[in-house]
């Protein structure tokens, strides 16, 4: 029986904070309960599937300087070789006089070509020559940010910016909301200027800035689009902030949807789907690194005096931890704390799609 009235007891003791804790979340549900968070597991698991989908058709494409050329002349062994496409766009080939200019040029106009020196310098009567290139240097699209796996993609063929992304390992759990194609004006690619881009005015570049939930959502060539070699693709780092605690029904950390974004303690406990039933509001604490000392400061949070708005609301930083503790673990707040940042990479991340 003691334990029955106690359980009641604490029940209804409880039962303001729960109509608080839901009037909160209430509250916040129009800018933050719409949007399905994920991880970026799941975004990149949308990357890889729409970029199988969008897969372009191989093409021919032209062949430019540090290409690796495979030359093979059909009965001919002798003449058969590889050659490497030299940093003025031209190569050397036996018993040719001269340097013999490639660069810009497709495979197919290549082996045309020599065919005809062939032919003009008596090599060969009836040459069948092909040509394909083994090794690609001239295309280089380099893809940097909050990617998985930063890298320079050598487009060999028409490539679709998912695909890039794709070949990338997809993004890291900082990534913002948008994703920037850098291209050089003097670049042969055409401006592409999709309707969910902005373009930059400088004169040597091209910026476009595309919003990563345009382009997962659909994978339409409008979002899509085509890069080229000399492009640069970069996805921006974004702040995150954890909501940590037995206090908080989904702890993880939360990305920014971009780095200036201004998230408070309260828009934070929203984001976790608020308090449990049990939770500790006026003991919660903010975690944030001191840069003077480089240790972790305690800032005092009392959400039910904000909540009730008789304090004010609390900005939160990037790399912010918001500890909210339970009735049970009341005794060791300081020790879960730090035991929370330690956590790391263990910690779920969620995104905005």
């Amino acid at each position: 029986m003691y334990f029955t009235v106690r359980g009641v007891s604490d029940r209804l003791r409880a039962k303001p904070y729960w109509l608080a804790t839901v009037l909160i979340v209430g509250i916040l549900r129009p800018t933050y309960g719409q949007a399905k968070y994920e991880t970026a597991q799941q975004t990149n698991e949308k990357i890889q599937q729409l970029a199988t989908l969008t897969n372009t058709r191989p093409a021919d494409r032209a062949v430019g300087s540090g290409d690796l050329l495979h030359i093979d002349v059909f009965d001919v062994p002798e003449l058969s070789r590889e050659v490497r496409v030299s940093d003025a766009g031209d190569i050397s080939y036996p018993l040719v006089p001269g340097k013999i200019s490639v660069a810009g040029m497709t495979t197919f106009q290549v082996e045309s070509k020599l065919e005809q020196l062939l032919v003009e310098n008596g090599l060969v009567a009836h040459p069948q020559v092909s040509v394909f290139v083994k090794e690609q240097n001239s295309e280089p699209v380099s893809v940097v940010g909050a990617v998985m796996h930063t890298m320079v993609y050598q487009v060999g063929r028409p490539t679709s910016l998912l695909e890039v992304l794709s070949a990338a390992g997809g993004i890291s759990d900082d990534a913002g909301s948008v994703v920037i194609v850098t291209r050089p004006i003097q670049s042969d690619a055409p401006r592409t200027e999709p309707a969910s881009a902005t373009t930059g005015s400088a004169p040597d570049e091209q910026k476009i800035t595309i919003r990563l939930q345009d382009l997962l959502e659909s994978g339409d060539s409008v979002y899509n689009i085509p890069v080229y070699g000399g492009d640069t693709v970069t996805v921006p780092h974004a702040g995150i902030v954890y909501v940590l605690g037995f206090g908080i029904v989904q702890p993880g950390g939360y990305v920014l949807q971009s780095h200036g974004e201004q998230v408070t303690v309260l828009k934070a406990v929203a984001l976790a789907h608020g308090l449990t039933g049990f939770a500790k509001a006026d003991d919660a604490v903010i975690m944030r690194t001191n840069p003077a000392t480089g240790g972790k400061d305690q800032i005092p949070v009392h959400l039910k005096q904000i909540e009730n708005r008789k304090a004010d609301d609390v900005p939160l930083k990037s790399n912010d931890v918001l500890y909210v503790p339970d009735s049970r673990g009341m005794k060791v707040l300081a020790k879960g704390a730090e035991a929370a940042l330690g956590i790391g990479t263990g910690i779920a991340i969620y995104r905005a799609p």
